[in-house]
């Protein structure tokens, strides 16, 4: 085991926890981003803005499109809808930055079937946005799995129990 200068030998098993959380959140944060725009598009929609970020989910332009129609109520129920979907991806972000892979392929599952619904409303640069973050989200799950599967092999190779992530 390595020292840590201080004259105390890490835990390893905290250390690649706190590996793994490090690596899942920087992947998860996506997530993140894209929870947090789609709202702030809901907002720019809800005073009558006319641009949006890319980041922001296909299905929320169109509970934003519909509810506008429906006047001050529409607006109203326009930021708890999308707030709850938004929450949705917010719960990804949490359990795929603790390197739940569950999150991650469950999450972009959902933001894969919103591309598609950019598809289908011609939004053509935001379905194209879209698979560029199921790319960069691939490559955090791929990530995630890697060092899952190092300390895994590091854990079998001391001796010490494989503790289930």
């Amino acid at each position: 085991m390595s020292d840590t200068g201080l004259g105390m030998n890490p835990d390893p098993s905290s250390v690649q926890r706190q590996q793994l959380q490090m690596v899942g959140k920087s992947a998860a944060s996506w997530f993140l981003w894209i929870a947090g725009l789609s709202m702030l598009n809901s907002v720019i929609s809800s005073f009558d803005g006319n641009w949006h970020f890319l980041f922001g989910l296909g299905t929320t332009s169109i509970v934003d499109a519909v509810s506008h129609q429906a006047g001050t109520t529409g607006v109203v129920l326009d930021l708890v809808i999308n707030g709850f979907i938004a929450g949705i991806f917010l719960l990804f972000w949490y359990f795929a930055g603790q390197g739940q892979k569950w999150a991650f392929y469950v999450g972009m599952g959902l933001y894969l079937l919103d591309g598609l619904i950019l598809l289908l409303i011609r939004d053509y640069l935001g379905a194209a946005f879209h698979i560029w973050v199921l790319y960069r989200l691939y490559q955090g799950l791929s990530l995630v799995s890697r060092v899952q599967a190092a300390h895994a092999s590091i854990a079998a190779a001391s001796g010490a129990p494989i503790l289930p992530q």
